[in-house]
């Protein structure tokens, strides 16, 4: 049995998003189906569509910040009920039994975890996994969370990957009341980085090469706004933070910014894949300073962030689009002209 599905798709790495139908697996017995309401646009979405990791396999439907309505249930199912709100991130499905699954790190599956697109079910049925910019979802139960009803709906999607991305290194690296923040680049990711330290109770700054970032970093709850290019007041914040998350998307110095953590200070990239990075070794080592790596969160930090928001009432900041906008969308993203996440209305796919 199957059901059939209406998505958008990439048909080649230089052909323009369009109309594609397909079918999914009928829900099994530890399944739920979704409605797709709302679809987040991630950068890794164009990167995957157009090729740029050179791992892409065609037709492929992007989409994995992804929320909807539970319309069915497997028999076995015992998290949700038809009705409930669901969230479907950036994984499906991980092998379960390697050590970092055993610990609900899905996410560093030593296997490797299934990938809500681009990938296949290998660890159960097989097939080919298509992503959220489609009307329909099935997912089993455990790689999926519910959404708090309280939030904003349409403005919860970008949370399944911008939002774990930056809560789960601010948690890992215990950031709270009294802890001092830096975060680099205001966008999608960025953002999302200052929420949640602000809701921590951290003393948050922002590091910027653009003085037209103030303003919006101070309505975000920016304690402090450093200009990076501007040597004497990278030199005033010398020796200061205890962890800055990273958030640039590409290759970039981090040089200036390691003298600026505190001793035991750590400087997460979360932006940045695929290219080496690198400091002056006596900054790392006469301060035990630390460059380090985070990747999402699995699924029980995820509903912990989730259970987060919706206790503080955090949402990203969107643009909400038509399914058939989304060409127009990806070339907007790649002049960074959104604020600060592009999010599908998913109901504009059935037209």
């Amino acid at each position: 049995m199957s059901i059939q599905v209406k998505g958008y798709a990439a048909f080649s790495a230089d052909k323009p998003l369009g109309a594609f139908d397909f079918e999914r697996r009928d829900c099994g017995d530890f399944d739920i189906e979704i409605d797709t309401l709302y679809c987040g646009v991630c950068h890794s979405d164009l990167h995957q569509a157009r090729n740029d990791w050179g791992w892409s396999t065609y037709p492929m439907v992007p989409g994995h910040e992804i929320v909807g309505r539970v319309v069915k249930v497997g028999k076995n199912v015992t998290k949700f009920k038809v009705g409930d709100l669901a969230g479907i991130g950036c994984m499906v499905d991980s092998c379960g039994k390697c050590e970092p699954c055993k610990h609900d790190l899905e996410q560093y599956c030593d296997n490797g975890n299934v990938q809500t697109y681009n990938d296949s079910f290998r660890y159960s049925t097989g097939e080919k996994t298509y992503g959220g910019y489609s009307t329909r979802y099935v997912v089993v139960e455990n790689f999926a969370c519910k959404v708090p009803e309280n939030l904003d709906t349409k403005a919860v999607a970008p949370l399944l990957c911008a939002g774990i991305t930056t809560y789960s290194p601010l948690k890992h690296w215990k950031v709270g009341k009294n802890s001092k923040v830096a975060v680099v680049g205001l966008g999608g990711l960025g953002h999302m980085a200052i929420k949640f330290a602000v809701a921590m109770g951290a003393e948050v700054s922002l590091f910027t090469r653009s003085t037209n970032k103030f303003e919006d970093a101070k309505k975000l709850g920016v304690h402090h706004i450093v200009l990076s290019t501007d040597d004497a007041q990278m030199q005033a914040v010398a020796n200061k933070f205890d962890v800055i998350i990273d958030t640039v998307p590409y290759k970039h110095d981090l040089e200036p910014y390691v003298p600026t953590l505190t001793v035991d200070g750590a400087l997460v990239l979360v932006g940045v894949v695929g290219e080496e990075v690198g400091a002056n070794s006596a900054n790392l080592i006469l301060k035990r300073r630390t460059i380090a790596g985070s990747c999402i969160g699995g699924i029980k930090e995820t509903q912990e962030m989730l259970d987060f928001c919706g206790e503080h009432n955090i949402v990203p900041d969107v643009e909400m689009i038509d399914m058939q906008y989304i060409n127009e969308a990806y070339e907007r993203m790649l002049k960074s002209d959104v604020k600060y996440r592009f999010v599908i209305d998913m109901q504009s796919l059935k037209k």
